[in-house]
C-alpha cells in the first residue's frame, strides 16, 4: 500500500466518525508526542541489552505504538498538505549535506561538532 492510499484509509476512518473537528495541528502534534513517549515507555530504565531483548519479544505492541505515531502524523501532514514523501526526501538531502560520510560514518557526534 502507498502513502496515498494509506492517507484515504485514515481520512475514512476519521471522518466516518466526524473527528475531524478535533483533530486541529495542535491536537495532531500533542497527539504525536504522547504516542512517541509510549513507544519510549517501553524501553525507560532498560539498558541497551535489555531494551534488544524487550524489543523482539514485545514486538506486536511496539509495531502498534509506531503505527499510531505513524497514522497521526500523516494525518497531520494531510491536513497541512505537506507531501510527507517529498518532505522526508528533502530532509534526507538536507541531512547529507549535514553529514558527509567522510566526516560521519560511525560517528554520533552531532553535525556542528563533526
Amino acid at each position: 500500500m502507498d502513502l496515498n492510499a494509506i492517507q484515504l484509509k485514515i481520512r475514512e476512518f476519521r471522518d466516518a466518525r466526524d473527528w475531524m473537528q478535533f483533530h486541529n495541528p495542535k491536537n495532531l502534534a500533542i497527539s504525536v508526542v504522547l504516542e512517541a513517549t509510549e513507544l519510549l515507555e517501553h524501553f525507560q530504565w532498560k539498558s541497551p541489552e535489555e531494551s534488544e531483548v524487550h524489543a523482539s519479544q514485545a514486538k506486536g505492541e511496539l509495531a502498534d505504538e509506531a503505527a499510531d505515531i505513524a497514522v497521526y502524523l500523516i494525518e497531520f501532514c494531510d491536513n497541512l498538505g505537506i507531501d510527507l514523501e517529498q518532505a522526508i526526501l528533502s530532509k534526507l538531502s538536507k541531512n547529507a549535506a549535514k553529514y558527509p560520510v567522510e566526516k560521519a560514518k560511525g560517528s554520533a557526534k552531532k553535525y556542528t561538532e563533526l
